[in-house]
């Protein structure tokens, strides 16, 4: 009688090799379609296996999601701050910095950004908690960046700060939105991209002492 390894996956996968096509399929489903949309039966279909065996692996919907949800927050949660610690001197602003690193953390899985941007999480589920857990500590490290963004410009009120913010998260969604609908751009084209046209929105204000 053979005795399979615990290690072994199935039709001569191994077992972290599946893993990953698991995760894989996972991510981009819930990236594209959203956690509500995406059944367990799609993602084991990509792969081409049953749902059970999807299910002995993971588990349920919530602990696939989990699995995918972590490595893609750590990862663009150390690209921010990575960013941000940078010394800014001859360099470009940080802005330009943290977008280059998100682009640069996504490329290859640029639909993981809505992984963890995901509108459609249950509520009050470990899922929305574990998401809610990531989205606050990037929007901790962007309010550092935008707070010392507009103490440059002169402003001093702390709803302008709060306000940027969440228009910087939109922008960055925006953008990343734009970039899965251009997939022959680079990392590096799209920061180039945003370089030109913080450029361009800047030269629509008006400078001090002009009229709008």
């Amino acid at each position: 009688m053979t005795t399979h390894s615990s290690k072994a996956g199935t039709k001569g996968v191994p077992r972290a090799a599946r893993e990953r096509q698991f995760l894989t399929a996972a991510t981009e489903e819930f990236g594209r379609h959203g956690y509500e949309a995406t059944t367990m039966a799609a993602i084991a279909a990509r792969v081409g296996v049953t749902k059970p065996l999807l299910h002995q692996y993971f588990g349920s919907k919530q602990d696939l999601y989990l699995a995918c949800l972590d490595p893609i927050g750590d990862r663009l949660l150390g690209a921010v701050r990575t960013a941000m610690t940078e010394p800014a001197a001859e360099g470009p602003p940080t802005s330009l910095r943290v977008l280059d690193a998100l682009f640069t953390a996504l490329d290859g899985q640029r639909d993981a950004w809505f992984v963890l941007y995901d509108a459609t999480l249950p509520p009050d589920s470990e899922a929305l908690h574990r998401a809610a857990s990531y989205r606050g500590a990037i929007d901790d490290l962007a309010a550092t960046g935008t707070a010392d963004l507009l103490q440059g410009a002169g402003s001093g009120d702390p709803l302008d700060a709060d306000a940027l913010k969440y228009a910087w998260r939109g922008l960055c969604t925006a953008l990343v939105r734009w970039w899965i609908n251009h997939p022959d751009q680079s990392p590096a084209a799209m920061t180039r991209r945003c370089a030109r046209i913080f450029a361009a929105a800047r030269s629509l204000v008006p400078a001090d002492g002009d009229q709008a």
